[in-house]
Formats: C-alpha cells, structure tokens, sequence
C-alpha cells in the first residue's frame, strides 16, 4: 500500500485546489466539480459528504487491519500502520474543516448581530 503524492486540482473557473490525495480525501486528479467560483451551490456539501464517507472507509479499513495484527492473521504490520495513520490524518483534517466552517458561521452571525 502506497500513499499518493500530492497533487493539484483544476476546478471549475480557473480555481485551482491543493488536494493531498495520500489520505485519499480529493481522489486522483480529475476535475472537481462544484468548486468555489460556479453557479452550482451543492459543491461544498458534495465535497464534504464524500470526505465523511471516505474517512468512514479508512476507518473501517485500519479497525480491520488492527485486529487482523492483533489476532495474528497480518503478515505485514506495516499495512495497518500506515492504515491507522492515514484514518488519524483524514480525521484531523475533516475536523479542521468542521471547526473552521464553524468560526464562519460564528463570524457571521456576529457580524448580523
């Protein structure tokens, strides 16, 4: 299991998005549709569900991996390392958005206030 380099995005309207696709959270490199800068308003909750799902996925992933070492039935411990570190990074980054989207919504509504 190999993790991906980093790699970048074109979206729509010229917008280009840094993706880290060793955690699996933006895929390969294709077009991101939705993306800041178009008419369609469903981008973000799309970009957002799909990185929810995925982080399920790797979670899913490194608990199978995890007591596959425990029990003995995993030749290479390094699979569930590097399985447990990507589902630890894409949880980071998942609750990083959270909090930021939150600190907007605060902003403003206190900017309404």
């Amino acid at each position: 299991m190999a993790l991906d380099p980093i790699g970048a995005i074109q979206g729509g309207g010229g917008l280009s998005v840094q993706g880290v696709t060793g955690t699996g959270y933006l895929g390969g490199a294709g077009n991101v549709t939705g993306v800041a800068g178009t008419s369609d308003g469903n981008g973000f909750a799309t970009a957002l569900t799909g990185a929810v799902d995925n982080l399920q996925s790797l979670q899913s992933t490194s608990n199978q991996l995890a007591v596959s070492a425990v029990t003995g039935n995993l030749d290479d411990i390094h699979k569930a390392t590097i399985a447990a570190t990507r589902a630890q990074i894409t949880m980071e980054l998942v609750s990083t958005v959270r909090n930021k989207g939150v600190d907007a919504f605060n902003e403003i509504m206190r900017m309404q206030a």
